[in-house]
């Protein structure tokens, strides 16, 4: 290659890198103000695109009003304060009624409010790609000789700088940016000086989003408009945030243009690994230096509010509770389509490993659909191709779902919070990015025709009753292995790590290793999920690792009950159910999901299952308590109640 073409390649990665250090500038802001994960910026960055594209198209689109078309200038100025009027109204009707819950809340709640937003613009707009020009005066180039530039690019480059560098003087160097931080780390005190927080708050929120909202407006004439844009930016910007420092403005910033640099110069020298750089550059900066590049380690934990036994589940002895788990199996094929619930029975173990780490050692997991997908993988090779029996098959997806469970937690587990969320989705979006593009996985199109065979040599699961049988034992032994784990003496003691790690800790329990342990059999029983889906549905495909079946495990073990051992598989019901019936919506499914989350990050934290077990607990609780005085009175001398009388 030479110098005009490693040049090219440079610049390519400065324009990159400008949407990467505008988006996580706002991201950092919003983060390092508000301690809110914002998610959904993204799908803000997103709809600065499409305010740019509606506001060039107002003829088109309303015809009969008369409007005039507005064009690039006239965008640069309306979108930023469009989309940062829209963050206004997101957060004074959401985003702070989550400031005084543990911080995972803010992230499940903007995963929701992106599922929304994007799928609003996708039933409106659908999935193709919309044009929109740079404006004709920005629309020559600039010769330097070896390098045709053109302008509006190289203009971005600057833009991107000076709003971004402006940013963070104003934050960092003015009495107005010692204002804002001081209101996040002492609110009370920067309110007594007459200061109103609730609308600094606000503001700053809006600024953040206005961020992004200019980032989607001047990338739109060169990446295009689409409802997905902002999918695969986010997850990058995230990665890009967390290197430079939850928080720090500088740090995502240096990171930001760096990175787009790097992952620029990867093209040149290994075009296959370039989409992997900027998370693998993330696990190493994390394994070195935990809290980033320039940021500061500070405690963003989660409690999970229901974590208990299966006999607190419910109220009801636990040969109960599986005695109706066994009924619904039997029962369920006679009123559903044997299929679906195979399907509901596989997501139910994977919520249910899921939530063995996160609801009873209180580790937010973004990358389990790493271990799910692996193990779909390595199932349908085996069994397509080395020519292994379905259980055979399924066992070595989970073996090697385990193996990489073993390496992720290694890296991640000595991390917490949102920095081991965010290492989990990055270890995970390598492992996606490898499906994408290795050729025995079959790449979009996955692997397809698995042969689902004879198990154990003879029992032919092409018969309809036969695999029913098969896959049900299998999905209900993986459930009563989570059922013993929770109930043995190393469940009580990841219970005691998720409710007081310093506690676990001073009583000689080596912490890290039961993390890693319950890590460890939390990716086996998710591969094996993945393992046995596969061989249900005879396909493996890039959806089993994408990080929106990430969020799905989320999402239902968050609708079942976190913490709770029946809340997944009664979250899988309700989740795997709702898809089926609304799969004719289209992207209004998306819309679906995103209000679910929504509502039970707002209104219904505890879950279904939470929510009875809880009710039921303060029922017990008030009838003891009404029944307590008489008991007590009963056996009392006698001359102890004529002492009390006056």
């Amino acid at each position: 290659m030479n110098f005009s073409d490693l040049a090219a390649q440079l610049v390519v990665g400065l324009i990159n890198g400008s949407f990467y250090a505008l988006m996580s500038l706002g991201v950092a802001i919003i983060f390092g103000t508000l301690r809110v994960a914002n998610f959904v910026h993204g799908a803000q960055y997103m709809l600065g695109a499409f305010c740019a594209w509606i506001l060039m198209n107002l003829p088109t689109l309303f015809p009969g009003l008369g409007l005039p078309s507005l064009g690039f200038w006239w965008a640069l100025f309306l979108v930023p304060m469009i989309v940062g009027l829209s963050g206004v109204i997101v957060e004074f009707l959401l985003i702070r009624r989550v400031y005084a819950l543990d911080h995972a809340y803010g992230l499940l709640l903007t995963i929701g409010l992106t599922l929304v937003i994007e799928g609003l613009f996708r039933a409106k707009f659908g999935a193709s790609a919309l044009p929109y020009g740079s404006p004709r005066e920005l629309a020559g180039v600039i010769d330097f000789g070896f390098l045709y530039l053109p302008f509006y690019r190289g203009l971005i480059i600057v833009f991107s700088s000076v709003i971004c560098f402006g940013t963070w003087i104003l934050i960092e160097k003015t009495s107005l940016g010692a204002t804002l931080r001081a209101a996040t780390e002492n609110p009370s005190l920067v309110r007594a000086f007459g200061v109103n927080v609730p609308m600094l708050r606000t503001v700053i929120y809006g600024f953040g989003v206005a961020l992004a909202g200019l980032a989607g407006m001047t990338a739109a004439p060169i990446y295009a408009v689409s409802p997905l844009m902002g999918q695969n930016i986010i997850v990058i910007v995230f990665a890009v945030v967390v290197i430079g420092g939850m928080g720090s403005i500088l740090g995502a910033i240096l990171a930001g243009f760096s990175l787009g640099i790097l992952e620029a110069l990867t093209k040149v020298v290994w075009p296959e690994a370039s989409s992997t750089t900027i998370f693998v550059v993330m696990a190493i900066v994390l394994f070195v230096k935990p809290a980033g590049l320039l940021g500061r380690t500070d405690t963003v934990s989660f409690r999970s509010e229901n974590s208990g036994a299966l006999a607190a589940d419910s109220g009801i002895s636990p040969k109960a509770i599986w005695a109706l788990i066994l009924a619904w199996t039997i029962i369920a094929p006679f009123f559903m389509y044997p299929l679906l619930v195979l399907k509901i029975l596989c997501f139910a173990l994977f919520a249910s490993a899921y939530n063995l780490l996160f609801g009873y050692v209180g580790l937010l997991s973004f990358g389990h659909a790493a271990f799910f997908g692996i193990a779909s993988y390595v199932t349908s090779e085996s069994a397509k191709h080395w020519g292994l029996t379905p259980e055979l098959a399924i066992l070595l997806g989970a073996a090697v779902s385990a193996l990489v469970g073993l390496i992720f937690g290694w890296i991640a587990i000595r991390r917490k919070d949102l920095y081991f969320a965010m290492i989990t989705l990055a270890l995970a979006q390598i492992v996606y990015f490898y499906g994408v593009q290795a050729t025995w996985t079959g790449g979009e199109d996955g692997l397809q025709g698995i042969p689902r065979g004879r198990a154990f040599g003879f029992i032919d699961l092409n018969d309809t009753f036969n695999l029913y049988a098969f896959v049900s034992i299998i999905c209900l032994a993986g459930l009563w292995a989570i059922y013993r784990i929770i109930n043995s003496p190393f469940g009580e003691v990841l219970k005691s790590i998720q409710g007081n790690e310093a506690r676990t800790v001073s009583l000689g329990y080596d912490v890290d290793r039961f993390k890693l342990t319950a890590f460890v059999l939390s990716a086996a029983l998710s591969g094996v999920a993945g393992g046995a889906k596969a061989i249900v549905f005879q396909l493996a495909s890039l959806v089993d690792l994408h990080y929106q079946t990430s969020a799905d495990v989320l999402l239902v073990t968050l609708m079942g009950g976190i913490g709770t051992f029946l809340g997944p598989i009664v979250g899988s019901v309700i989740f795997i159910t709702l898809q089926d019936q609304l799969v004719q919506l289209g992207s209004w499914v998306l819309i679906v999901q995103g209000a679910i989350f929504i509502f039970f990050v707002l209104l219904f934290r505890e879950g279904i299952v939470g929510s009875i077990s809880s009710e039921l607990a303060r029922r017990r609780y008030r009838n003891a308590t009404a029944t307590k005085p008489s008991s007590q009175s009963s056996h009392r001398p006698r001359a102890a109640e004529d002492a009390v009388i006056p």
